[in-house]
């Protein structure tokens, strides 16, 4: 969580809200990454989907079974999607998202038995600190 942790402050630097992922296989990180939406005008460039698509590659294959995303947010609807497709194995957040949380605070999107893959979901790992790195960019913002 602290390598998804600096991510999230690359994020905050760049003008990006602070969410930060990572990807970890085998205790390897094949995949970390910041939201860049802004950056790259893109409202899929969440900082989940660009580790997913760094991790692919580095295995060579969409299929991340084994592995784990560590992210500074609660994952949303999209992520939490591409989670699923992923094969993810677990997924450990930071802060609960009660707006737009799709692992715990409004779906269960990994937990759902309707589809063809679950994850596990482990919530709260420094939670205070991923909390107040939000919270900070959004107060200097209004």
């Amino acid at each position: 969580m602290r390598a998804a942790l600096r991510e999230a402050r690359k994020a905050a630097e760049a003008g990006e809200v602070p969410v930060g992922a990572v990807v970890v296989h085998e205790g390897r990180i094949l995949g970390r990454a910041h939201n860049q939406r802004e950056t790259l005008k893109d409202p899929t460039a969440h900082a989940e989907m660009i580790a997913l698509t760094q991790a692919a590659s580095a295995l060579s294959s969409w299929r991340l079974e084994g592995a784990d995303l560590y992210v500074t947010l609660e994952p949303c609807l999209m992520c939490a999607g591409a989670l699923v497709h992923a094969r993810i194995r677990k997924v450990v957040f930071g802060a609960k998202d009660p707006k737009a949380g799709a692992c715990g605070s409004l779906y269960q999107v990994g937990l759902d038995p309707r589809l063809n893959h679950r994850f596990e979901v482990e919530g709260g790992l420094l939670e205070g600190e991923c909390a107040a790195l939000l919270q900070e960019f959004f107060r200097e913002r209004r």
